[in-house]
């Protein structure tokens, strides 16, 4: 996410060249482009460029060239995305008859850039049999998990992974009904990956709706993350949230997995022939608070489609944990994140508690900062 930053410069410098051209008025220019990055994770660093730009001396299509060169340099990266959303809404707020070109063209570039995932690595597929440590490890571990309990009684609804059924998710449920929530399986069998639940989800949505009269948190692991997020999209106004756990959640025309051949196997018909409705509508971002949770060591699923745009919105949140994808059922640190994300994501100014620092030793992010000093930080502050 911080080297999207150079990105946003230079874009913020090409959008200015191309409104600021039509319009010829720069004070304008500046007030549109600062409206549509109100609420952009960005928006300090980009209203600094805005204060300091003027009339940019290169022209809209040389800025547009350096941007589109700077993306591929990056490679693939979800959060291309918001680049196309942000150049519609300055689309919707002026009369430029340049912008919808450009945004055709920005579309086809970061599909194209985006296209080039590569498979897991071999290494990863292999790392894969520590998940029956991880599940066997659980039995006794889940009793050393901190539990922080809360009397709101929140409904959650789990969608388990590709070929995994409701047993699948009884750690993360168990865990999270000893913390207070109202826990809902799926109750539809094993996962297939198939358009048809989408209608018994939606029912079943709807149940736990009316049961608390309140909106229904969503939690899917794997190939349960695809149809979570599709309910989302669909029933924003019934879904308080939505949290995935190593979930391919956009790119999955392209992506390149060793499950494709097992998927292609058991449907008799390659993935690309499959349900384009429901493929395009996986590519929208759903009007909910969103917390993606990924593993780089994972061997299934290419850990880069398991990340929402982070710079779209900011209660669009990546975690990244240790372990692998098969065991990710059985991680205490997707337990934690898990929690943590239906309590805190729609909390303002949360204080972190001791139990909570502690817990921080859980995450890579810890650990990829470097120094001594990030001990200090964590128990000292």
């Amino acid at each position: 996410m911080e080297s999207n930053k150079l990105v946003y410069t230079i874009f913020t410098k090409f959008v200015i060249a191309l409104v600021a051209n039509e319009a010829n008025d720069l004070k304008k220019t500046k007030k549109i482009i600062n409206d549509c990055f109100k609420v952009h994770p960005f928006y300090p660093s980009i209203q600094k460029v805005l204060k300091r730009e003027k009339l940019p001396k290169q022209s809209a299509e040389r800025l547009f060239d350096r941007c589109v060169s700077i993306c591929e340099d990056f490679g693939p990266d979800r959060d291309y995305v918001t680049l196309i959303y942000v150049l519609k809404e300055i689309d919707e707020q002026t009369e430029n008859l340049e912008t919808e070109k450009y945004i055709k063209r920005l579309t086809k570039v970061v599909n194209s850039i985006n296209a080039t995932i590569p498979a897991p690595p071999l290494y990863n597929v292999l790392l894969e049999s520590r998940s029956v440590v991880e599940w066997t490890s659980m039995h006794w571990l889940y009793y050393f998990i901190p539990k922080r309990r809360t009397n709101e009684r929140k409904p959650v609804l789990f969608m388990p992974p590709y070929l995994g059924n409701d047993y699948t998710t009884k750690f993360v449920r168990r865990y999270l009904r000893s913390l207070g929530f109202k826990t809902y399986k799926w109750e539809l069998g094993v996962n297939m990956i198939n358009s048809k639940y989408l209608p018994k989800l939606e029912e079943r949505l709807n149940e736990i709706y009316n049961i608390h009269n309140q909106k229904v948190s969503l939690v899917g692991w794997s190939g349960g993350g695809i149809f979570a997020k599709l309910i989302a999209n669909r029933f924003p106004d019934k879904v308080e949230q939505l949290v995935t756990i190593g979930s391919p959640v956009w790119g999955i025309k392209h992506m390149k997995t060793p499950v494709i051949k097992s998927l292609e196997f058991l449907r008799g018909k390659q993935l690309r022939e499959r349900n384009r409705k429901f493929i395009k509508e996986l590519e929208q971002i759903p009007e909910v608070p969103i917390t993606c949770i990924y593993t780089k060591t994972d061997g299934l699923v290419p850990w880069k489609h398991c990340l929402e745009a982070e710079t779209y919105r900011a209660d669009i949140q990546n975690i990244e944990v240790f372990g692998s994808h098969s065991g990710m059922g059985a991680n205490a640190t997707v337990l934690l994140t898990v929690a943590k994300a239906l309590k805190y994501n729609l909390a303002e100014n949360h204080e972190k508690s001791t139990i909570e620092k502690i817990e921080s030793l859980f995450f890579p992010e810890f650990w990829q900062e470097k120094g001594f000093s990030k001990f200090t930080k964590l128990f000292l502050s």
